[in-house]
């Protein structure tokens, strides 16, 4: 029995207007970054090292809806505010449009409880670190469409 390879080719993906990470990880971020433009489909990327620097990169989102990125995807564990708080307080955001991100947590954490937290604040994707190429393209491709 042969098993078929999935081939997604960069045509069949949609190109997304904004892509927002937050990580507090310079290499995490290096590496994500790449491979995102690599894939060539955003038109902007932008980097937050903490929630509350991603909170102050959407802060005027409520006069420009513009701001408010098509996918976000959200470390949990980090310094200053970590996933959780930066969850909370965009649920709180008055955003118009906001309801349309696609937040997805990329963590190396295993534990149960951590999963469990992510579901309840209404994440519908959690992926392991390291994003790869083909957990990108499936992210994309799933869920934009």
């Amino acid at each position: 029995m042969q098993v078929q390879e999935r081939t997604i080719r960069r045509s069949d993906m949609r190109k997304i207007a904004s892509i927002l990470l937050i990580d507090d990880d310079d290499a995490t971020n290096f590496i994500n970054k790449l491979l995102i433009n690599r894939l060539s489909i955003t038109n902007e990327l932008l980097v937050a090292k903490n929630g509350k620097d991603a909170l102050k990169l959407l802060e005027d989102c409520a006069s420009n809806k513009s701001l408010i990125p098509d996918l976000i995807l959200l470390d949990i564990n980090m310094p200053v505010l970590d996933g959780f708080g930066f969850l909370n307080a965009f649920q709180d955001m008055d955003c118009p449009g906001k309801e349309d991100t696609l937040i997805a947590v990329l963590s190396t954490s295993l534990n149960p409880k951590d999963l469990e937290r992510v579901q309840k604040a209404g994440v519908q994707v959690f992926l392991n670190k390291p994003l790869t190429k083909e957990s990108l393209i499936d992210l994309v491709t799933t869920y934009m469409g």
